[in-house]
Formats: structure tokens, sequence, C-alpha cells
């Protein structure tokens, strides 16, 4: 064995050794964490269906994707109050790796390689997190991120529209790949609207959306599938309803299409990455809120392990929701036993599931709809133009790209990553240097920082710090700054040490989203941070 496979067999099995240290410290259950885990199993019933069809794949993989996975999760995980399973980006992007690999969706091929999906990711999160670089989905540039989820919301929400207005597509509509088109056809041909499902749909979307203001506990989901349920049966609803729920608990299950690997690696890194920046911000900012710890290594190793057992129970990818999460926060748990109550109520579902046979299409394509409104957000999109016009070119092309991609809308995210690196090159770093009438000194670094220049990012630091003669506060403002990594984190935490030797004040202000994660625990003051 070499010396580098020497070392990440070491830091491998360091990081094995701090998670079973970790579970053994595993605090006991309260009543909050009770109340936490009801509360969010009667939102995520109705969700893991919903996101299932979203992701191409029969209810029953939704709901075993809300099951065994979450109690793993809950085992490992580092935050009381981030809750795992079925969500609606993951389940577009597990869409798109799968047909984009040739399968038909609903046939068993296509099941089984959603078990190789979710291997995939759970691999690669596991070796993130063990070996502790959990920092690493923060690389991924903030325009890209926002351009790319903004994207995915409308591709979501388009398609869901026929479902909501109980339109049964024709077979050559149907078979086109881009949502958006379909949601076209719906759109342009209104006699084939059924005012039955538009009406359950808007019932569903009242209560979802309504029900919030009411209390912020309302099962407005769980009360609209139950209220159109009973319509459905007692008036004889005519239009599409969702295939009969086979009843019973996952079992293990090995025999699964190794050979797709190769063809879904790529969707399932971007996967492994892009689902898990989202629930890694959410838990930071609870963590904040509560003071508590948080890491994102151990988020990692949770979710890839959450991923694995769903890989092998007959389930696919699974990732961190922010409304569910909010839910179990705002119950009162205050432990990640929360999750594990939630999993247990899942699992004694199950065999009644079958009381959901019947439910309308037009009431999950609602739900859907309702779940992901606040993934498209235009107004960040905007603010791009105000901070830099290279920013708001990666937003606005990854945007565009994930609009016209689909299925293989995990090339979008691919496009973004590429023409990051490719715009910098073309622009390549320098430090922006101006002292302020305070006898300061703002200093402004253009272009990415990463590895290929975070050297170069230090020495410049240093330099001007010990070159200025004036005595006031040195900020380092990182506004066209599209990422950084624990590297630049430390180049600044040296910045700040030269700094303080001087006698002067040291801080850092306008971080890409994100960033605040990586200077944590590296006592650099961030003065102002992007929200």
């Amino acid at each position: 064995m070499d010396l580098d496979a020497a070392n990440i067999a070491k830091v491998w099995s360091a990081g094995v050794e701090r998670q079973i240290d970790d579970l053994r410290r595993v605090p006991r259950p309260t009543i909050g964490d009770l109340l936490g885990g009801v509360s969010v199993a009667l939102v995520l019933i109705p969700q893991s269906i919903a996101n299932a069809g979203l992701a191409g794949l029969p209810p029953v993989v939704g709901l075993f994707a809300s099951a065994f996975p979450l109690l793993v999760f809950a085992l490992f995980a580092s935050s009381p109050y981030l809750q795992t399973g079925p969500v609606a980006l993951t389940s577009l992007l597990t869409a798109g790796a799968l047909v984009g690999a040739g399968l038909e969706p609903n046939t068993g091929d296509y099941i089984a390689a959603a078990g190789i999906l979710a291997l995939i990711v759970g691999a690669t999160r596991l070796f993130i997190g063990v070996t502790r670089l959990g920092s690493v989905v923060y690389l991924m540039a903030e325009p890209v991120t926002i351009g790319f989820t903004s994207g995915a919301g409308l591709v979501i929400l388009t398609s869901q529209l026929s479902k909501a207005f109980g339109v049964t597509l024709p077979a050559d509509i149907e078979a086109i790949d881009n949502p958006l088109r379909r949601a076209l056809w719906t759109v342009l041909h209104p006699g084939e609207w059924q005012l039955s499902a538009i009406a359950l749909s808007v019932v569903t979307l009242m209560f979802m959306l309504l029900g919030k203001k009411v209390h912020r506990l309302f099962p407005g989901v769980l009360i609209a599938v139950v209220v159109t349920l009973v319509f459905s049966r007692a008036f004889g609803y005519s239009g599409p309803v969702i295939d009969p729920i086979p009843s019973g608990l996952p079992s293990l299950n090995l025999s699964l299409p190794w050979g797709s690997v190769g063809s879904l690696l790529s969707g399932g890194l971007v996967i492994a990455l892009i689902g898990f920046a989202e629930p890694a911000s959410i838990a930071r900012a609870f963590a904040n809120e509560s003071q508590s710890r948080w890491s994102s290594s151990r988020e990692f190793v949770a979710s890839g392990l959450a991923n694995i057992v769903a890989g092998v129970t007959g389930a696919y990818p699974v990732g961190g929701s922010f409304a569910r999460s909010s839910v179990n926060k705002v119950a009162g748990a205050e432990t990640r036993w929360s999750g594990a109550i939630t999993a247990v109520l899942i699992l004694v579902f199950l065999p009644f599931a079958f009381l959901l046979d019947g439910l309308p299409d037009a009431v999950l394509g609602a739900v859907v709809i309702g779940a992901v409104v606040s993934l498209v957000r235009p107004r960040r999109l905007w603010r791009f133009r105000t901070r830099s016009p290279w920013q708001a070119a990666l937003a606005y092309l990854t945007f565009v790209a994930t609009l016209v991609s689909p299925p293989n809308i995990h090339y979008a995210v691919l496009l973004g990553i590429g023409c990051t690196f490719l715009l910098h090159v073309i622009r390549p770093f320098s430090l922006e240097v101006v002292s302020t009438a305070q006898g300061g000194l703002d200093l402004r670094p253009r272009g990415l920082l990463w590895m290929g220049t975070n050297s170069r990012f230090s020495k410049r630091l240093a330099e001007v710090i010990e070159s200025d003669a004036g005595n006031g506060i040195v900020t380092v403002s990182l506004d066209r700054s599209t990422a950084i990594d624990s590297a630049t984190a430390g180049a600044l935490r040296s910045a700040q040490e030269a700094a303080h030797s001087s006698g002067r004040g040291f801080a850092v202000r306008d971080v890409p989203r994100g960033a605040d994660v990586i200077l944590a625990g590296l006592d650099v003051t961030v003065i102002s941070a992007e929200k």
C-alpha cells in the first residue's frame, strides 16, 4: 500500500471511530421529540407518495424511502431537527438520471435502478463524511445553485400541471421529455380540463398554504388528503387516481442491476452534492439559532448511510426537507429521536397503506406544487445583476440550461460548474485594494478562490497588510467571489492574525451563501453574511 492509500485508510478508520463514539452518546427522547415525530409523519405520508410519482416511481416506493432510511439517519445525524426522506428536487434528479439512462418509469427495471442510484448517492456522501470533507458541498458556486434550483422548481411545477388539471395526455405528448412542453399542451387545451380535478387541486393548495396561517403545525397536507379522498369515494370521482398501494414492510434486496452503475454515476454524484447543499444550510441555520453544535461531515455520514439503506430496501435517493425540518423544530423536537419516531410511525402505517387507494392524482400534483413553490427564487436571481454581471451570467445560464435539459437535468449543474471554472480562467484571480478614510483597508478578491489561487491569495493578503501604514480595520469583501473552501478560510484566519499582531481589527463581509459554514470554528469575524 502506498503512502496516499495508507493516509486515506487512516482517515477513514479515524472517521469511523468518531461516528461510533458519537452513536454511544445518543440522548434520551423527550415529549417534544414525540410531538415532532408525529407532526412530521402526518406531513410525510402524502408527500412521500407525491414525490415518488415525481420520480416516476410507484407510491409504495416513496413510503419505503420514508421508513428505514429515516431510522438510520436519526441514529447518526448531527442536527436534532433535520428530517430526511423523499424530497421534490432529489425526486426530479432521480427521474432525470433514470430516464436519461433509457429506463421506462414505473417498470421493474426502473425501480431496481433507483436502488442503484441511491447506493451511488449513499456511497459518495458516506466517503465525503467519513473523510471529513463535508465543506466540499459549498464549492458549488452560489449562482449555479440558485440558477439550478429555480429552474428545477419551474420544471417540477410544470410537470404537475396536467395532474392538477385532471388532464390525460395523449401518448405522443406524454412521450415528450420536457415537462414545459407538456404543460404548454395542457394550458392550450382547456377542453381537456376536469373541473372536479381543478377544484380538488385548489382545495389542497388552500389547506397547505392557508393552513399555516391558522397554526404553524396545522396538518394541511394530511387534512387535504383525507377530505379529497372522502370526496372521491363518496361522489365517484372519475379522474385519474393513484395506483393501488400494496401492504407490507420493505425487505432487504441485493438483487440489483449492478451493471447500470456506469450509466447512473454522473447523475448520482450530482444528487449527492446538490441534494445535500440545501439541507446542510437548513441544519446550519437551526444550529446558529439554538447555539448548538453541528457537523456537515456527520450529516454526510448520516445521509450516506440512509441512502445505502434506501438502496437495499426497495427505495430511492433521499434528502433533507426544509418544510418537514421546520415542522419538527416548531413542534418542539430536542434530539434526533424525533426522526426515529417518524420512521417508526411510517412502518406502522405501511400495512394500512391501502386506505389511500383511490386518492386523486390531482391532489398529489397540488401537494408537489405547494411544496416546491419556494424553490423558485426570482428575487435571488435578479439580485445577481447588482452584484456582478459574471455571476448573473452563471446563474442565468444554469437556469436556462435546467429548463431545456430534461430529462438529463443534472447536466445543467455540470455545465454551470464547468462554466464557473472557465470564467475564472478567462478572468484570473486578483486582489483589489482600497484604502478607507478611517485609515483602514478594504480588500476585494476578484476571481475564483480555490486550491489553484489560495497560495497567491494568502501571500497577497499578508503583503498588503504588512506594507500598509494605516491603523484602521482591515476588511475582506467577498461580494464577487462565487465560493470559498476551507483553505481559503485558513488564509483569512492567517490574515486576521497578521492584522491583530499590528493592532488592527479584521473582518470578512458579504460572504457567499454557505461560506459561513466553512468559516465557523476558524475564529474569523463575519460582519455581514448574505442571506
